[in-house]
């Protein structure tokens, strides 16, 4: 089957993309509202950038209204954000937490989500998430006929805990993919975890 993107919508389109590039990580995104009203959603959009200097990207389209995202509203207003890296017994809250509600409800209150102190940062985080990063904003761009903000944030500090991490034989940070227990998204409603990880040595 060969298809060509010109004969499709935009939305045959975003639903032939979300089938074929599988599995995405998603970005679970904790930002202000105002007030410490924290604003809690995925998007499976979602990529680190580049290590020097530390960024990340994700992307979010508009709601259903036309209305910028609260996501993208708040990290515009706060320029801070923090990425949560899910795990596979957070399906189903990373899926509630998607719900479209009016700007300043709190996907956090209304799921019971429990927060601690984020150490070295402004924002919290989400309690039992084993990898969580305090970021600032970088750029916002806007691309498309729609269109979809594209943000981007730098990493300023990195929790990871120690339970799914230890130190090699380099005394290297090695992080256990399969105690992460990573979620991630597939196409429609689907979701998956990973499989046993292995590992290849790259050549020289």
């Amino acid at each position: 089957m060969e298809l060509n993107f010109s004969d499709f919508s935009s939305h045959q389109i975003y639903h032939l993309m979300t089938q074929t590039i599988i599995p995405r990580p998603i970005a679970w995104v904790l930002t202000d509202s105002g007030e410490k009203n924290y604003n809690l959603a995925p998007f499976s959009y979602f990529s680190a950038v580049s290590s020097a200097p530390p960024l990340m990207m994700f992307s979010a389209g508009k709601k259903p209204s036309g209305e910028i995202k609260d996501t993208v509203k708040n990290v515009v207003n706060t320029k801070q954000c923090v990425i949560h890296i899910a795990s596979q017994e957070d399906a189903d809250l990373v899926t509630a937490t998607a719900a479209t509600l009016e700007h300043g409800d709190s996907e956090v209150l209304a799921n019971e989500v429990e927060l601690v102190e984020f150490t070295g940062f402004d924002l919290p985080r989400i309690k039992h998430c084993s990898i969580a990063y305090g970021c600032e904003l970088f750029e916002v761009k806007e691309i498309g006929d729609t269109p979809q903000s594209l943000v981007f944030v730098q990493v300023k500090t990195l929790h990871i805990n120690d339970e799914v991490v230890s130190l090699d034989a380099k005394q290297r940070l090695k992080v256990f993919a399969d105690k992460v227990s990573p979620l991630a998204r597939l196409g429609g409603g689907e979701y998956a975890g990973i499989t046993e990880p292995f590992a290849i040595v790259r050549p020289q």
